[in-house]
């Protein structure tokens, strides 16, 4: 427990002694989470991945118009960065930023693009993108396009998604560093059977990214939590337009984690995450809250999932 995040440890104790008990979605991301997401991202049932690879490799022209040659591409929370060369081969960029919080899938990732790309720079971040930081000072002076795909802005709620874009904002520079522009991925609000058949697969891999955070838990904070005690549950939630994501207990239970006692009862749960699906102009509501301006949007043809293009503003988002 000595090498735990103290973040990580803060987090869990504190979510489980809340009511209703609920743990950060960021923690998934152990070695192991990263790679049973991106395998849930190769699932039939899991249309975002591959309708926004659809999209992104479609749109490379214009993209190119909009950004201009030269810019640093910033990608936040860039996992295996498998979309990734869709964008780098479409911009001619000057640079790439991944961050990322799982420290070895980062490297692994990074190292794997720096090969396919020689002659591209590649500065690879470890760090939590929900918190303040700092690029590196290579690209201090480069404009930036901000990449954001995958629908991750919608594991947040209103409230956080909102200072996630205005922290954005400032982390790629302002106007007179040649104007940050955001190119973000979301998912849209769509029938109910589509959206929780998305997560929770017929396969079980996505049960098993979510029981894998007790796994880290145990393993990473002196846990005794009995995994098979527990069982995954997918939920829509209509009117906060968001798929829930819970850990529910199948029986009574109690177990200790970094030394604190819980005792849960059948049937209650722990919210693990949340994704929110947006609607058009929800989504364009938001992104004007978090500071940036819609410029150009994309979707496929069953509108089942949107990339938007948006450019940072200046002063104040409004009141």
């Amino acid at each position: 427990m000595t090498d735990a995040d103290p973040q990580f440890r803060a987090d869990v104790l504190a979510g489980l002694a809340t009511s209703p008990r609920a743990i950060p979605a960021r923690w998934f991301y152990d070695r192991r989470g990263s790679e049973l997401f991106e395998a849930i991202t190769a699932l039939p049932e899991y249309y975002p991945t591959r309708t926004e690879v659809g999209i992104l490799g479609r749109i490379g022209p214009a993209l190119a118009r909009w950004t201009g040659q030269g810019r640093a591409v910033v990608e936040f929370g860039s996992g295996s960065s498998a979309k990734t060369p869709l964008l780098l081969r479409a911009i001619a960029p000057s640079a790439y930023v991944p961050i990322d919080i799982s420290g070895e899938f980062l490297r692994a990732s990074a190292t794997a693009l720096a090969a396919a790309y020689p002659g591209l720079p590649v500065w690879p971040v470890e760090a939590d993108f929900l918190r303040p930081l700092a690029l590196p000072p290579e690209v201090a002076d480069a404009p930036k396009l901000g990449f954001f795909p995958g629908s991750t802005i919608g594991n947040m709620g209103p409230r956080q998604a909102v200072d996630l874009l205005r922290a954005m904002a400032g982390t790629l520079g302002a106007k007179e560093q040649g104007g940050a522009q955001l190119l973000i991925g979301m998912d849209r609000v769509k029938d109910a059977a589509t959206l929780v058949a998305a997560y929770d697969d017929a396969a079980g891999i996505t049960a098993a990214f979510n029981l894998n955070l007790l796994a880290r838990i145990n393993r990473e904070l002196a846990g005794d939590v009995p995994l098979d005690a527990f069982a995954h549950e997918a939920r829509w939630n209509d009117e906060a337009a968001r798929i829930e994501m819970h850990l529910a207990a199948t029986r009574d239970l109690t177990f200790t984690i970094a030394g604190e006692r819980f005792v849960m009862t059948a049937g209650e749960t722990i919210h693990t995450e949340n994704s929110h699906k947006y609607g058009p102009r929800d989504a364009r509501l938001l992104l004007r809250a978090g500071g940036w301006e819609p410029v150009a949007e994309w979707t496929d043809e069953a509108g089942l999932f949107a990339v938007l293009l948006a450019e940072a503003r200046g002063g104040s988002a409004g009141p």
